[in-house]
């Protein structure tokens, strides 16, 4: 009991520090990763300007190139040639060891002549494996622009320019380079349409990656979660035909650091303030745990054994702690004096309705008094417990509290009953029940008023139960109110002796009674059942006839 109160004071003054701990830790982790997020925001922009700057020194080159590319003159006989006869297998490969000329000295991965209407008409495409720039079938491709191209399964950044004759147009040439990460120091993926076709991310499948970034406008900043960590990304250059270039960067990876800093220094203040309030625990609990655990302790006593005793206890410091004790006290004087005041009355109600019932027939006198101390006496011999013996002298008592339902023409008529005069004396142990099922208290004692004409065979009313279904109670009950029933006068008949009621019981051990209650029955000494037995006058011989075991 002290170490409950003294884990509830702990937490009382821990959970405190412990919000307030917490809360100033995840403002100031709020302020860092806001901090940071907003540096790789800066980041991203200034390397998204680099990279338009280096586009823009690139498309430069590239101009300049193809400017002086397009005014070979080798290379305009060829596509005249081409134009004029576009089925020639000569023409076009004369075109592309031009292109492929070009190709190796400049270093192109992709050069490609088109007609005025953008028609494929020669090319050269570099193969990954050999190195070498081979012709490109055209079957292929449709037409090159600007701009990034895909080409059986590799991307290409392409660039354009027009080849002019004489102030007419011969066509277009367009040469590119595979496109890679290399030139890239953060991370990145391209996207074509809204799906990832290559990035520099390691372990990452371009379909996480596609999915990840589904929330993402095209040209706009935004923040996505990967793989269970925070990242951003924002746009780094944009293409026609749907390519996408996007920069991203860890949120988590920037700021596990400076975290890692933190946790270490909120651990400490953890341990220091703990420390502080378990000291303040201990000091606390001297003071009003004790106090307060020793009258709790007393008030379970008090439940576990049913007495409200006064609180004996060492008085405490603290004046609420002994108001506390000194109510207790008087409240504990008040409910003993009223709990003996109404076992007394309760004790005085049962005996009451016992003689009430008992009253309405002289026959009958004392009848339900004898059966409840014959039953008890079984109970004991049965080495039943104090509880289950005072459970069975009450339900004893009331067994036939029912029959106040029953007419007296029929509960004290001389003769044989009728069939429908019989139907309503079996009705005796439900009425019972009704009559006590609504009177607070007297639940435990129902299975001996409903039940106990019950017969061990099945074949009793009102349910009809078998064996041990009845309980011990009403089973005892049986017994005793058959043999008291037996070896009194009634209205109807004489008394019967005492040998005759036994071997009748005798006989039915087994069928219609419980053959341990029987037994135990028959064992009790001869002053127990004369002390509790009633005086006979007459009884029946036996050879004369006597009523059928029961009532």
């Amino acid at each position: 009991m002290t170490t409950r109160f003294q884990t509830r004071t702990f937490l009382i003054c821990f959970i405190p520090f412990a919000l307030l701990l917490g809360g100033s830790f995840w403002l100031i982790q709020s302020f860092v990763a806001s901090t940071v997020r907003d540096g790789l925001r800066m980041s991203l922009r200034k390397n998204q300007a680099a990279i338009a700057g280096m586009q823009v020194r690139g498309n430069l080159e590239n101009s300049r190139f193809l400017k002086v590319a397009g005014e070979n003159a080798a290379l305009k006989a060829g596509i005249q040639l081409l134009l004029s006869n576009p089925h020639s297998s000569a023409a076009r490969r004369t075109v592309e060891d031009q292109l492929r000329e070009l190709g190796e000295h400049m270093g192109f991965d992709f050069l490609l002549i088109s007609a005025p209407d953008n028609a494929p008409l020669a090319g050269v495409i570099r193969q990954a494996a050999s190195a070498q720039l081979v012709p490109l079938d055209l079957s292929l491709l449709e037409h090159a622009g600007s701009g990034l191209l895909m080409l059986d399964g590799h991307t290409f950044q392409v660039a354009s320019v027009t080849i002019d004759q004489d102030d007419g147009n011969l066509g277009s040439l367009s040469v590119g380079e595979y496109f890679t990460f290399a030139g890239l120091t953060t991370p990145a993926v391209l996207i074509h349409n809204g799906k990832v076709i290559a990035s520099n991310i390691p372990n990452l499948a371009p379909a996480e990656l596609t999915a990840a970034l589904a929330g993402c406008r095209m040209q706009f900043e935004c923040d996505l979660r990967l793989q269970g960590a925070s990242w951003i990304s924002a746009p780094m250059q944009l293409w026609s035909d749907g390519y996408l270039l996007r920069s991203l960067e860890s949120v988590d990876a920037a700021t596990a650091p400076i975290q890692m800093r933190l946790h270490r220094l909120f651990l400490s203040l953890a341990l220091i303030c703990v420390s502080i309030v378990f000291l303040s625990s201990i000091i606390s609990a001297r003071s009003i745990v004790e106090p307060i655990s020793a009258v709790v302790s007393h008030l379970q006593k008090a439940v576990r054994t049913g007495v409200l005793a006064k609180f004996e206890g060492q008085p405490s410091p603290i004046l609420e702690i002994r108001d506390l004790a000194e109510i207790y006290n008087h409240a504990a004087v008040s409910v003993r004096a009223a709990g003996e005041h109404l076992q007394t009355a309760y004790l005085e109600f049962v005996g009451a309705l016992a003689s009430a019932l008992d009253a309405r027939d002289g026959y009958t006198s004392g009848h339900s008094r004898r059966v409840s101390d014959l039953s008890c006496a079984i109970a004991a011999a049965m080495e039943l417990s104090p509880a289950d013996i005072e459970r069975i002298r009450i339900g004893a008592l009331l067994h036939d509290i029912g029959k106040i339902g029953i007419a007296d023409r029929v509960l004290q008529k001389p003769g044989r009953l009728s069939e429908e005069e019989w139907a309503l004396i079996k009705q005796h142990p439900v009425i019972g029940r009704r009559i006590l099922e609504g009177v607070h208290g007297f639940a435990s004692y129902l299975p001996a008023v409903e039940l106990h004409h019950e017969n061990w065979d099945g074949t009793g009313y009102p349910r009809g139960q078998r064996g041990t279904q009845t309980p011990v109670d009403a089973r005892i009950i049986h017994v005793v109110d058959a043999y008291d029933a037996m070896t009194t006068d009634r209205s109807y008949r004489r008394a019967m002796t005492h040998e005759n009621a036994v071997s009748i019981l005798r006989e039915n051990a087994g069928r219609q009674f419980d053959a341990r209650v029987v037994a135990v029955f028959l064992s009790l000494p001869p002053e127990t059942l004369a002390r509790h037995s009633r005086p006979l006058e007459l009884r029946f011989d036996e050879e004369e006839p006597a009523l059928a075991v029961g009532d």
